[in-house]
């Protein structure tokens, strides 16, 4: 028999589960996050290869949901120096890249940014003539100041004809140099899509010394022939080269392991999820056993992006989310102890009254020691309580897309807040091993690959831009590591552009398959 790893870092715990090829839990253990990440990723890791007692070469596969990349932007750390060229001069000389953005994180990426002739219009003519010496020039000036380069183009997802023209060039004037390419990462909407790719490649050295990080620490367990993936924001996987080239889409894979997880283990493929850990509850919708999709643009440390995130909303209640009596008024976090929670709440000997030490006071579970708690008032117990639920009663309302009742399922190790009813859901479902949805997610998830590109239907039919955007997700999901012969297409969403003159129109394929054996 062989078996899988997976963990998924949380803002209070990392949680490791071992799962043989049947899907079956044989080991799972939750420890506290670490200040540095790594160091919490190694002791979960060897927890559970402990407890699981399986032979370290049984280990086939080995996957990581990881916060590192969010952490890095969000912290403003370990970020890489950032060359951004933008073609489509004169038409883009309005507005200059990193325009908006948080004066900080500009200091960290750096201000080296070109624009230079080339793009398209939405019908793939040229907006300027491309200008393969300025672009050399460029490249060449760019040497030694930078780490990595952003490369954006006008309309480059109807043409990236301009884009793959200056990744050549860099690859003979610089050789082998991280590059990333707007078409393969953000959507229709230049600037957010130049976002998206800045901090793409803003990213790379994060997400490289992660991958390497988390092979160093399976070597070190002795788990040597096991293929490695990280997680990616849709509820799927990707190769650990795969993930060195588009870091960003790792941004908010937690939760969506958590909706896999979820789903998995209620056996529920429509529903909304509710994963209440120690600093946040995010509350997220699974259509068809995947998580929904944001149709909006999303903000990412203070940089508006237009790449694919889930659809999620997120409120500061956790089991370590902080309570506080203010002239009368019960104020419900939004801070928390986080992965302090056993050195600072109330049952655990601590100082300071979290959500968990009121739950304890109620009888909703048994914490640490209840006797350190049984001076808190009963009356403002319930009172807290009632606040905690409306919160959440009102993020789930914001999310629904019916008024119908829905059913919940209700996973994480704070999930002990939670009541078993509650406004607009028809059913709590509290799974078996809830408190582990997200390394279960993890696990269990699949590879997958994406496109979303504008097709112009006077020079092809609807059904032929279709079939060529079902290839070409295909072929992304085996270059991000999936088995060949389990690809299969599992969303196509057409939508014809109005606002564009001509007969334009805009698809995204989703295609997934099963891990490479």
């Amino acid at each position: 028999m062989k078996y899988r790893l997976g963990i998924d870092v949380g803002g209070t715990n990392t949680d490791a589960v071992i799962i043989d090829n049947d899907l079956n839990l044989i080991a799972k253990v939750k420890v506290p996050t670490t200040a540095d990440v790594s160091t919490g990723i190694y002791e979960a890791m060897h927890h559970v290869l402990e407890e699981s007692g399986v032979e370290r070469d049984k280990i086939e596969y080995a996957m990581l949901g990881t916060t590192h990349c969010t952490n890095a932007i969000v912290e403003r750390k370990r970020l890489n120096r950032v060359g951004v060229l933008r073609l489509g001069k004169p038409a883009t000389e309005a507005i200059k890249p990193m325009t908006g953005w948080p004066e900080d994180l500009v200091e960290k990426i750096g201000r080296q940014y070109f624009l230079t002739g080339g793009g398209h219009e939405f019908d793939g003519r040229p907006i300027s003539a491309f200008d393969e010496n300025e672009v050399r020039k460029i490249m060449r000036d760019l040497k030694g100041k930078v780490d990595s380069i952003a490369v954006i183009s006008v309309f480059s997802p109807v043409s990236s004809e301009h884009e793959e023209r200056v990744a050549a060039i860099i690859r003979e004037e610089l050789g082998d140099f991280p590059v990333s390419l707007s078409h393969q990462i953000g959507s229709i909407g230049l600037l957010e899509r130049e976002n998206a790719t800045i901090l793409n490649a803003a990213l790379v050295e994060v997400a490289k010394t992660t991958a390497e990080g988390f092979i160093k620490a399976l070597e070190k367990e002795n788990v040597t022939s096991a293929k490695v993936y990280l997680c990616q924001n849709d509820g799927t996987l990707m190769s650990a080269d795969y993930a060195m080239k588009y870091p960003i889409l790792t941004i908010a894979c937690g939760p969506t392991n958590s909706i896999r997880g979820a789903s998995f283990l209620a056996k529920n493929k429509d529903a909304i999820v509710l994963d209440v850990g120690g600093t946040t509850s995010d509350i997220g919708v699974v259509t068809n056993g995947f998580p929904r999709e944001s149709a909006v643009a999303v903000d990412i440390g203070g940089v508006r992006t237009n790449f694919r995130m889930p659809d999620l909303i997120s409120i500061g209640v956790g089991g370590g989310t902080i309570i506080r009596e203010l002239d009368g008024e019960i104020k419900i976090g939004p801070d928390s102890v986080g992965y302090r929670i056993s050195e600072e709440a109330l049952v655990f000997g601590g100082n300071t009254l979290t959500a968990t030490d009121l739950a304890v006071r109620l009888g909703m579970c048994e914490v640490g020691d209840k006797s350190k708690v049984q001076h808190i008032d009963l009356k403002f117990a319930e009172k807290c309580f009632e606040k905690i639920k409306s919160m959440v009663e009102q993020a789930i309302e914001k999310i629904k897309l019916s008024s119908e009742p829905q059913p919940l399922i209700l996973v994480g190790g704070g999930s002990i807040l939670i009541p078993d009813e509650l406004e607009g859901i028809s059913e709590v479902i509290r799974p078996e091993n809830y408190e582990i949805a997200n390394a279960f997610g993890a696990s269990i998830a699949q590879v997958s690959g994406q496109v979303e590109k504008i097709f112009d239907l006077s020079k092809m039919t609807r059904e032929e831009a279709i079939k060529e955007a079902k290839e070409t997700a295909k072929q992304e999901a085996i270059k991000a590591g999936a088995d060949l012969d389990s690809v299969e297409v599992v969303e196509v969403e057409d939508v014809p552009l109005a606002y564009l003159p001509g007969n334009a129109i805009r698809i995204r394929v989703k295609a997934t398959g099963d891990l490479k054996g």
